[in-house]
């Protein structure tokens, strides 16, 4: 997803509901429990060598339901919008 203020999150969970991802690409996990993403998906998402990325889940009763990679230099990011209006409520 295309970020269009550096200020707003890339994807939420509302934003799902909403049809703002697609799946890019069908991929299996090794038998060590590795798996690669597609060249032109790390190139789409400007995923690069040495990057991190976090791994979110969400889950509905008690399953996993998705599992989502989000770089590292955007969570940061993500946090404060979720949390920021909160802890002005707080102070």
């Amino acid at each position: 997803m295309v970020k269009e203020d550096a200020k707003e999150a890339y994807c939420t969970p509302k934003d799902m509901e909403s049809g703002c991802c697609k799946v890019e690409s069908v991929i299996s996990i090794d038998e060590r429990g590795q798996m690669i993403l597609p060249k032109d998906v790390r190139e789409k998402a400007n995923i690069k060598a040495l990057d991190k990325l976090a791994v979110v889940s969400f889950e509905k009763k008690g399953t996993v339901n998705c599992i989502c990679l989000i770089k590292v230099e955007n969570l940061t990011e993500m946090v404060k919008n979720m949390l920021g209006p909160v802890m002005k409520e707080i102070l």
